[in-house]
């Protein structure tokens, strides 16, 4: 058994997992909670709300028949997954109107979360696959929401910080979902769903 199957299988290594997690969520929350009380702008209420309820959604997740566990596909996951939370409030704006994008990203979050329910994981896995609700248009819709909520929370809270999060969390992405793809299409179920639904993230484009 290698170090990611010992880790997985270890129930003090997922404590540890979920109490650092929530330790970097609890920053962040306070940031974006703090920031609300003094601007009343819901929109940092919002993007704090759905990273929790992603959050949640991790931690009810079901046991997985197959796991991937190539460091890689782990390191990028972790990185991608926390990323987000080094986002922080900015009292410049590129577009202040940009949070309004938060609104169809937080609704094709929830939407994809209800979709997959508890089929919900950290790294790649083989789980039952969803084909119904927003699954049938785009086979990512977690990674679209995050793409459409990132793009509008840095438009509107927009700094060097912020920006390079911003940089490296699309890049994390995007490269969690080529790899992603690549250990689901072992699964003849998985590349069925492939040919059924052909776009990634954004409909006639990719």
């Amino acid at each position: 058994m290698n170090a990611i199957s010992t880790l997985r299988h270890s129930r003090h290594a997922s404590l540890l997992g979920n109490a650092f997690m929530a330790g970097i969520w609890a920053v962040f929350a306070y940031a974006h909670v703090l920031a609300y009380l003094h601007t009343r702008d819901w929109s940092y209420l919002l993007f704090c709300m759905t990273e929790t309820v992603s959050a949640l959604f991790f931690l009810i997740r079901t046991a997985p028949d197959s796991v991937s566990t190539d460091m890689r596909d782990w390191l990028l996951a972790i990185s991608a997954t926390f990323a987000p939370f080094f986002f922080s409030p900015s009292d410049m704006a590129l577009w202040a109107d940009a949070r309004y994008l938060l609104l169809p990203g937080s609704a094709l979050l929830l939407t994809g979360l209800l979709s997959l329910n508890r089929s919900f994981g950290l790294v790649a896995a083989q789980r039952s696959i969803k084909t119904r609700g927003v699954y049938r248009v785009i086979r990512h819709p977690l990674y679209a929401s995050y793409l459409i909520s990132m793009s509008g929370y840095v438009l509107a809270n927009t700094s060097t910080a912020n920006l390079l999060v911003y940089v490296a969390t699309l890049s994390l992405l995007l490269a969690r979902l080529l790899r992603e793809e690549r250990f689901l299409a072992a699964d003849v179920r998985y590349r069925a769903y492939m040919r059924q639904v052909k776009y990634r993230l954004l409909p006639f484009i990719f």
